[in-house]
């Protein structure tokens, strides 16, 4: 079953936010971080997959804080007003959300935070600051631009050897400031796992989605996978 709802942050601010419930008792709680399009059909879609997966799963409206209902596409246009907005949204604030987030699906279990480009770096910075038990950062625009913390809980990350945006000096710069993070690199893209961009590479966002699951039933569930699996 999944619903919007409305959530408040520390400071006041409400927001919405799309809830995912799996069917049966969750085996935890996942909080998915958008990328700069807003809460819009594919991170619905992706958090529909998480609630079907097992995990109680949560995408707040980062964007609420800049106009409600902000649902965009991967056009050009789109694309200048998707930048446009997220540089009006401070990362404290953004923040706040996603602890927001995490505490209204905490009665889950254990909360990982699962975010994509803009996204992907909220979840680097929440698993710095938050008391989250595991992060995943897909393509995490700019993390190697906050290295000056690293995570204090157990943190994968996805990238793609193709990416315009993220060069593979900086992912190398990353895995030197942060050596006991999980990092993959694919033959790809940037936004390689969705599928609703040009960009979507299936075999390497299917080899992620099952890192990532195996990750977060780990670090989350508790559940050990086989010495060999990839």
């Amino acid at each position: 079953m999944s619903q919007t709802e409305p959530i408040m942050a520390r400071d006041g601010h409400e927001f919405s936010a799309y809830i995912a419930r799996p069917q049966g008792r969750p085996k935890g709680a996942v909080v998915v971080l958008q990328e700069i399009f807003g809460v819009n059909h594919h991170i619905r879609s992706v958090t529909d997959r998480y609630a079907t997966a097992g995990w109680l799963a949560i995408a707040p409206a980062l964007f609420d804080r800049v106009g409600r209902g902000i649902e965009l596409g991967y056009s050009a246009a789109d694309m200048q007003t998707a930048r446009g907005t997220m540089m009006q949204i401070e990362p404290a604030k953004a923040l706040l959300d996603v602890a927001a987030a995490a505490a209204v699906v905490r009665h889950a279990g254990k909360v990982g935070v699962v975010g994509f480009c803009w996204g992907g770096r909220l979840a680097w910075l929440a698993a710095c600051e938050q008391p989250i038990n595991a992060a995943v950062c897909y393509y995490g625009a700019r993390i190697g631009q906050n290295l000056e913390r690293t995570p204090r809980c157990p943190t994968l990350l996805h990238f793609g050897e193709r990416d315009d945006h993220i060069p593979l000096s900086e992912v190398e710069q990353i895995r030197a400031a942060y050596p006991q993070g999980v990092i993959h690199v694919y033959a790809a893209g940037h936004g390689f796992s969705c599928d609703e961009r040009a960009s979507y590479d299936a075999a390497s966002a299917a080899l992620a989605w099952q890192r990532t699951q195996d990750f977060l039933g780990k670090h989350l569930a508790g559940i050990t996978q086989p010495s060999d699996a990839t």
